[in-house]
C-alpha cells in the first residue's frame, strides 16, 4: 500500500510540474501583431508594457518581455468626452518617480494642431491596480504643440525631453528639454537642443504645396545613461517613410544640460531600417535592463514591407544592444523577423 502511494505521488508530482508554464528561452520578433511608439519599464520584479493606442491607455505585466503575447494586460484609464485630452492618445510612457507611479502621454480634442502632454499619478504598488489621478496639462510657458514626453533624472534633478513646434504651425519638429520642478510641473524655459540637420533626418518632407506644409522631423526622444555619459537618442524623417530611424545626441551627465552647446549630434543615423532582414521605418524606442541588470535591451516598433507608413501595421521587437569602446552605444541592425533570440537574461 506504502508503495502505490509513493507511485501515485510521484506520477501527480510528474504532471503537476508538467502542467507549469516554462519560461520562454527564446524568441522571435515581432513581440506582438500591432502597437506603436514601444514603451516599457523594470520595476520590483516585473516588465511594465504600454504603447500607443489612440483612446485609452492600456499596461502590460510580464516577468518575461518575450511573454508579452500572453501577458496580463489591462486598461487602466481612458479620457472623458469633449476635452482637450479626449483623443488620439500618443505615446504613453510610465515613470517610477518617488514611490509613485507617473504615465505621460500626448492627446488633443481631434485636431493635431491641439497636441499637448498631459500626466496621470497612481500611488498603489502595482500600476494596473489603484486610482490614476489626471495631474493636468504638462507645459512650459511658451504652451506650444507637444507631442512624445519622457522623463529622466540627472544629478538629483528631474528634466522633462520632448517633440515640438517652435511656433503654432507645422513647419518642423524639434526636440525640446526643460527642467521639471516636479512630476507634474515644468520649472524652467524650454531649450531646443536638436532640429533636423541632416539629409536622413528629412526624409518625408511634402513641400510648401502640401496641406499641411510637412515638415522635417525629430521626435520620440529616449534617454539611455552609460557611465558618466547621456545618450538622447530619437527618431528622425517621417514616420510615413521607410527611412524613419534613430538619431543620437550625446553629452556628459557633468555638463548644463539646459544648455543647447553640451549636446553633440551623430552624423550618421544610429539605427536604420534593413531592406535585406525586411525590417522598415524603425523607430519611436525605449530602452531597458535584463533583470539581473547584466544586459542592455533596445525596444522599438518597425514594419514587415516598404511602404506602410505610420499605421497599424507598425510592431514592437526588441534586441540586445552592446557598447563600443567610445563608450556609446552600438544597436546594430534591426533583427529579421522569425529569427530566434535569447530571452533577456534573468
Amino acid at each position: 500500500m506504502k508503495q502505490l502511494l509513493n507511485v501515485f505521488l510521484t506520477v501527480l508530482f510528474f504532471n503537476s510540474a508538467l502542467a507549469q508554464p516554462i519560461p520562454k528561452k527564446e524568441f522571435t520578433n515581432p513581440l506582438l501583431p500591432s502597437g506603436a511608439d514601444p514603451w516599457v519599464i523594470y520595476h520590483a520584479g516585473y516588465y511594465y508594457y504600454t504603447n500607443s493606442t489612440g483612446d485609452r491607455l492600456v499596461l502590460y505585466k510580464t516577468k518575461n518581455m518575450a511573454d508579452l503575447k500572453s501577458a496580463q494586460n489591462k486598461t487602466v484609464w481612458m479620457p472623458p468626452l469633449n476635452t482637450t485630452y479626449s483623443k488620439e492618445l500618443w505615446a504613453p510612457e510610465l515613470h517610477f518617480i518617488n514611490n509613485k507611479w507617473y504615465m505621460y502621454f500626448a492627446a488633443d480634442d481631434g485636431s493635431n494642431n491641439n497636441h499637448r502632454l498631459y500626466v496621470l499619478e497612481n500611488s498603489a504598488a502595482d500600476p494596473l491596480q489603484g486610482e490614476w489621478v489626471f495631474k493636468g496639462k504638462l507645459s512650459d510657458t511658451t504652451d506650444k504643440w507637444a507631442i512624445d514626453a519622457s522623463v529622466f533624472e540627472n544629478k538629483g534633478k528631474l528634466y522633462l525631453i520632448w517633440a515640438g513646434w517652435e511656433g503654432d504651425e507645422n513647419v518642423q519638429q524639434n526636440i525640446y528639454i526643460a527642467q521639471l520642478k516636479d512630476p507634474w510641473t515644468v520649472g524652467s524655459k524650454r531649450v531646443k537642443i536638436s532640429s533636423p540637420k541632416y539629409d536622413w533626418e528629412k526624409y518625408g518632407d511634402l513641400g510648401a504645396n502640401s496641406n499641411p506644409p510637412h515638415v522635417n522631423v525629430n521626435e520620440g526622444p529616449e534617454m539611455l545613461k552609460h557611465k558618466d555619459k547621456l545618450f538622447l537618442v530619437y527618431s528622425a524623417s517621417g514616420c510615413w517613410t521607410d527611412y524613419y530611424a534613430l538619431g543620437m545626441l550625446s553629452t556628459s551627465a557633468n555638463k548644463n544640460l539646459l544648455d543647447s552647446a553640451s549636446w553633440t549630434k551623430s552624423a550618421v543615423p544610429v539605427f536604420k531600417q534593413s531592406p535585406q532582414n525586411g525590417v522598415y521605418a524603425p523607430g519611436h524606442n525605449s530602452f531597458f535592463k535584463s533583470a539581473d541588470g547584466k544586459e542592455d535591451w533596445i525596444l522599438y516598433h518597425a514594419n514587415s514591407q516598404a511602404g506602410q507608413g505610420c499605421g497599424k501595421e507598425r510592431s514592437p521587437r526588441m534586441q540586445q544592444f552592446t557598447w563600443n569602446k567610445d563608450g556609446s552605444p552600438n544597436f546594430g541592425t534591426p533583427v529579421k523577423e522569425g529569427v530566434y533570440l535569447k530571452t533577456p537574461s534573468q
